[in-house]
């Protein structure tokens, strides 16, 4: 078989595999635990008032344009080409680091599309699970900054992207596997690899685990130290935790479970990424604890308010990175979305991927562009605001001021919805006198009390994802 009919048949099986049922879904954590450090306190209240994110998953996966990392493991739901042997399969995929050569490269494209579309922090993906790293590491030569982009002066990725989004204004996340399936401390090629865990009894074999401990600290501490100003430290692969943390909540994820601790020291981690950056965040998603500093719920909104603080991460495509021709959500659903989550106390963490050359899908920015169109106009009732206790009535979203002095009634418009002359709500009761604003004009709008129901009058309404009033609460 042919290098270029394997390509089209590997990248076939797993275009379908990026819109198949997923079993990596982070799902919410179960209990949350407030962070004690002051600095760590004040830092959460400035990513509480952000509100609006984007993730950026871009890597090997990107250049076949295939599910990031995940066809590389063996587990019930991965399907890959039954005529290809798993070796072949793992050597293919390895070798795009000879190719992934990004000559277009535009960190400044991205940030200004996230900037437009009302973004205020990002999550860049500084490795994946398959250990190649989207930095210049010291620890490995599988590093972008080590193939064929090496000659390039922006081979650095990752200190190219957090420059270009700090002068923007964002704050900087480094999302980070904890996991790492290209390393041979962590997936043994003297053993198979059958799943997403470590592949060998790491009690039998103490020093391994050891190697691979001073090794996950080694990359963090070269993030921690080299790039800058830093928010946030996003750590993803769950499984990878102290034993004694395993709980029901993890078995329901499926995934088969050692019977050994992948322990990596997170106290150690902590400490040594808090005197390089103090106040960071950390994010060791699912593993409850001081180091979940915020909850991540994934592809998925929770049903009710919460009080602490969390974010849905959620593609704007069917899959993280980048996959051709990829379905999008509207503009609309991501407004709807975002309102929804802000209502609910969460931000809006949304993936995109940009493609093998470095740039950002044209359908990308242009839906960028046009979410920012509402955020634009709209963003006092998202951005800095809290929670209300009645935050919920049909479709209405209600937000407030973190004074409290100022609340947001958000009405969320059906697609087929227009021309509509007067929309209602049940509690939250404006002060008797106030002026309701409609934000995206800063016009007053005609109001009264009618049946214990808040009655507002419209004419003119522009087409919209969702309008958005001001007014002084009782």
């Amino acid at each position: 078989m042919t290098k270029k009919l394997l390509l089209s048949l590997l990248i076939g099986c797993c275009s379908i595999l990026s819109y198949a049922q997923r079993n990596d879904i982070v799902q919410q954590s179960t209990t949350y635990e407030w962070p004690k450090d002051p600095l760590v306190k004040e830092k959460l209240e400035t990513w509480q008032d952000k509100k609006f994110g984007m993730i950026i998953h871009w890597g090997l996966y990107a250049v076949p344009g295939i599910i990031e990392s995940w066809t590389l493991c063996s587990e019930d739901w991965i399907e890959r080409d039954s005529t290809i042997s798993y070796d072949d399969y793992k050597k293919w995929y390895w070798d795009f680091s000879k190719q992934f050569n990004p000559t277009k490269f535009n960190p400044e494209q991205w940030s200004a599309a996230g900037k437009r579309a009302g973004m205020k922090y990002l999550v860049f993906t500084t490795k994946h699970h398959d250990g190649f790293a989207m930095f210049d590491t010291k620890q490995s030569d599988f590093s972008i900054a080590k193939g064929p982009f090496a000659s390039n002066p922006k081979a650095d990725v990752a200190k190219y992207v957090f420059d270009a989004f700090r002068k923007d204004g964002f704050m900087i996340g480094a999302y980070f596997s904890k996991p790492d399936w290209h390393s041979q401390y962590y997936w043994w090629q003297k053993y198979a690899t059958a799943d997403r865990n470590n592949n060998y009894d790491i009690k039998k074999y103490p020093w391994r685990w050891n190697k691979f401990k001073d090794f996950t600290y080694n990359q963090i501490s070269e993030l921690m130290h080299n790039y800058g100003s830093v928010d946030i430290l996003w750590l993803d692969g769950g499984w990878v935790r102290p034993l004694e943390t395993v709980n029901e909540e993890v078995l329901s994820w499926g995934a088969n479970i050692p019977k050994w601790s992948q322990d990596i020291d997170m106290p150690k981690i902590a400490s040594m990424a808090r005197n390089a950056q103090p106040g960071l965040l950390m994010v060791d998603r699912t593993v409850h604890g001081p180091y979940e500093n915020y909850q991540t719920p994934e592809q998925r909104i929770p049903e009710k308010q919460l009080d602490y603080p969390w974010e849905s991460c959620m593609t704007l495509g069917g899959a993280w990175g980048f996959v051709p021709n990829d379905q999008y959500k509207s503009a609309a659903e991501v407004v709807h979305k975002l309102v929804e989550i802000v209502a609910k106390g969460g931000s809006l963490l949304l993936g995109v991927g940009p493609k093998p050359d470095g740039t950002l899908p044209t359908e990308v920015t242009n839906q960028l562009n046009e979410i920012g169109k509402w955020t634009s106009k709209n963003g006092k009732a998202i951005y800095n605001t809290r929670i209300t206790k009645d935050y919920h009535d049909g479709q209405f979203w209600f937000t407030q001021s973190k004074d409290a002095k100022k609340k947001f009634a958000i009405y969320c418009l059906k697609q087929d919805e227009a021309n509509i002359k007067a929309v209602k709500w049940k509690g939250s009761f404006p002060k008797k006198g106030t002026e309701i604003i409609l934000l995206s004009t800063g016009k007053k709008v005609k109001w009264q009390i009618v049946n214990g129901e808040t009655v507002l009058s419209l004419s003119n309404i522009e087409k919209s994802a969702a309008l958005a009033f001001e007014f002084t609460p009782q």
